[in-house]
């Protein structure tokens, strides 16, 4: 990088314009419609840095990568494209899974009935950023093939908990980044159904509902890859 890089401003991200921007907020949580969507929108101002309290246009500084360094989302594309190009591999796998779990014969009833709903919302997503990849000029990544451990339901749904709440926390870690405000909307609205689908399946397992307590805690994409990894078939 030189000198003249880190001299030159930084773009101003979606969330930040929309933080310090109340006409600009105002419109866009009103194209949002869901009152879902709108506290989501809320804890995702949280979550990433915004202080109300102190300043209207105070945010934490944005990761290292929306400031010119490497994200691991560089290798979907650059910026937006490589975000949505991220997210998108991520939901490829999800719908994977309870495809592949729906037809291991090992769900009976409502859980079957949950996996194949799941599933088919998981797919709208597919379906959504595929759209939104292609009219922005992007490619469409490599469709990864998922290897997942279906020995039987408790075990199925207990990984479909994990996925669901990953599947969350990956859209939050990269909220911050995201500079256009109609992906910034498509994301926002798919972890608003990620965090139910999270809360649906922590309930049934036994597990917390709410992990994070209050807020939402992102995670970033070297963790997510981190943690799908075990799951992509070589």
């Amino acid at each position: 990088m030189t000198h003249e890089d880190e001299q030159r401003p930084r773009p101003q991200t979606a969330l930040e314009e929309l933080d310090r921007d109340p006409a600009s907020r105002k419109r866009f949580l009103t194209a949002l419609g869901s009152t879902g969507a709108v506290a989501a929108f809320g804890a995702l101002l949280a979550a990433c840095g915004s202080d109300k309290a102190s300043s209207s246009s105070s945010t934490t500084p944005a990761p290292a990568a929306a400031s010119g360094g490497a994200s691991p989302t560089d290798m979907f594309g650059k910026g937006d494209l490589g975000i949505v190009g991220y997210a998108l591999t991520l939901e490829y796998l999800e719908a994977d899974f309870y495809k592949q779990a729906a037809a291991s014969g090992k769900l009976k009833g409502k859980a079957l009935s949950v996996a194949k709903s799941f599933g088919a919302e998981e797919m709208q997503h597919v379906q959504a950023l595929e759209g939104a990849l292609k009219k922005a000029g992007g490619k469409l990544p490599k469709k990864p093939k998922g290897k997942f451990p279906l020995k039987d339901q408790a075990s199925i749904l207990k990984l479909a908990a994990t996925v669901e709440n990953l599947g969350a926390a990956a859209y939050l870690g990269q909220a911050g980044r995201i500079q256009d405000k109609e992906i910034l909307a498509a994301a926002l609205a798919i972890h608003s159904v990620e965090g139910r689908h999270a809360a649906v399946l922590n309930r049934v397992t036994g597990a917390v509902i709410s992990p994070d307590g209050a807020f939402a805690v992102p995670a970033d994409a070297a963790t997510v890859l981190a943690k799908v990894k075990p799951f992509i078939a070589s």
